[in-house]
């Protein structure tokens, strides 16, 4: 296995190629069992995770005891996993540190409690970089994770050993959250849809409250379109935030829309040319649908990724410097990496700036709304190049290679995150040597229908390829 180039769980048991919707209609109608669908995601994860190395805590046992529960819900059965930062019980919450303690949680959390809510079987945890802080899931507390397309490339992060595991056909959705691009870069490296959602759409992180720009939103990853739209009809039913627009359930395209693209974002460098041909041939695809296309301007100069990274040191500083308060009472902060002790220093060289970088994002939704006074939609590439091999950003660089690093990869999602708005990854790329590469869709805060409605469409158009193809 380890040979390979490519790790596909994929095969011919009673999961298929299935997606969660398919595999719910299955067991509904008592085609396969619950107890069939969760041996065979554990036997796939057997399979494949010595190579993946995606799984922070596996709880088959749990996952078996379950399957042999009555359950409600549009997705009751389906087998998933949560990812390394939420509270689950029975499993640690390491926040992929070695910083935390390896004790099982006593409770789940709220948010686990709505993801379970449809229905969904959870087989354990996945893996995650130290506090979900930079763009490549290779913490030292587990070991690199692997991109199921090309092993030694990273599944992208911070929601890598997710979308690892959902590309390789192990589970059909799993957790992901996003404070900076968390779902929607792993999504383009691993071939995957990505929805963040608009803030406030789904329970929020705990301890939300405390960040003065609330940048993370939960989320998940799935193989299609028509996963994402039933997830959040469904998660709505168990939660609705009433100051938002209903979504409902997506089934269909919806009317013609004038969409804006741009392919750049850092000036002084520019995106790869692979994800340049991304964003073009989706904007010619999306014309030769009827749509109003047209070329735009970077939306956003270079200030606001500097004000953006320095809210994110802050946040380093803050679990670094208060992880026993923020975190964990037993958290030990001499086992944190390089990276995460680098960036709290980055904060403390540049804390004079801070007041003003924090009421410039806070500013920023209304002149991120502004974007479209002429637009619905909005495109560009999700990463400014392919998925990286392992090292690239990885605990062996220098902290200020890979913050410079990280800056080029990831320029373009960290804006919904503070603008507080929805965008979508979908895998509509591809590098020269093979790897996917995702082309992000981004609407006004509060329309992720418009999203679900485009990605449907693009997605019976220009149908993407999985592993298991």
């Amino acid at each position: 296995m380890k040979g390979q180039r490519r790790v596909s769980a994929f095969c011919d048991d009673v999961l298929g190629t299935a997606d969660a919707v398919e595999i719910a209609r299955r067991i509904e109608s008592r085609e396969i069992g619950t107890d069939e669908a969760v041996d065979a995601a554990i036997t796939r994860a057997e399979r494949v995770n010595p190579s993946l190395n995606a799984i922070a805590a596996p709880l088959f046992l749990a996952a078996r005891q379950a399957a042999g529960q009555s359950r409600s819900g549009v997705l009751a059965g389906v087998p998933t996993f949560i990812k390394d930062n939420e509270a689950v019980a029975g499993a640690p919450l390491r926040h992929g540190s070695r910083g935390l303690p390896d004790r099982p949680s006593d409770r789940s959390s709220p948010f686990v409690e709505q993801f379970s809510s449809l229905g969904l079987i959870n087989l354990g945890t996945t893996t995650m970089p130290e506090f979900g802080l930079t763009g490549t899931t290779e913490p030292l507390v587990y070991g690199p994770t692997h991109n199921p397309w090309r092993l030694g490339h990273s599944p992208g992060g911070s929601s890598g050993g997710s979308a690892a595991l959902v590309a390789a056909g192990v589970v059909p959705i799993a957790h992901a959250n996003d404070g900076g691009g968390s779902t929607r870069i792993p999504a383009s490296c691993c071939g995957l849809v990505g929805l963040k959602p608009s803030r406030g759409r789904l329970v929020d992180v705990e301890g939300a409250a405390l960040f003065p720009v609330k940048i993370v939103h939960q989320g998940m990853l799935s193989r299609s379109v028509r996963d994402t739209a039933v997830f959040y009809h469904a998660a709505e039913r168990h939660y609705r935030n009433p100051k938002l627009p209903e979504i409902g359930l997506v089934t269909h395209p919806g009317r013609r829309l004038r969409i804006g693209f741009f392919t750049d974002l850092v000036e002084i460098t520019p995106s790869h040319p692979d994800c340049v041909a991304a964003v073009t041939d989706t904007a010619k695809l999306l014309e030769g649908l009827g749509h109003s296309v047209e070329r735009v301007a970077r939306p956003f100069d270079d200030g606001f990724l500097e004000d953006f990274f320095l809210f994110w040191s802050m946040l380093s500083f803050a679990a670094t410097r208060f992880g026993k308060q923020l975190v964990h009472p037993d958290f030990d902060r001499t086992r944190v990496e390089e990276f995460t002790e680098g960036l709290a220093g980055y904060f403390k060289e540049n804390v004079s700036g801070a007041p003003a970088a924090i009421w410039r994002l806070r500013k920023f939704a209304h002149r991120y709304a502004r974007c479209f006074d002429e637009f619905d939609v909005l495109i560009n590439p999700t990463v400014a190049m392919p998925s990286p091999e392992h090292g690239y950003i990885g605990p062996e660089v220098s902290f200020d290679t890979a913050l410079e690093r990280l800056k080029w990869f990831i320029p373009f999602t960290p804006t919904q995150n503070v603008s507080g708005a929805p965008a979508i990854s979908l895998p509509l790329g591809q590098s020269q040597d093979g790897m996917p590469l995702g082309v992000q869709l981004a609407s006004p805060f509060g329309d992720e229908r418009t999203l679900l409605e485009l990605a449907l469409e693009i997605e019976a158009a220009a149908p993407w390829p999985m592993l298991g193809a």
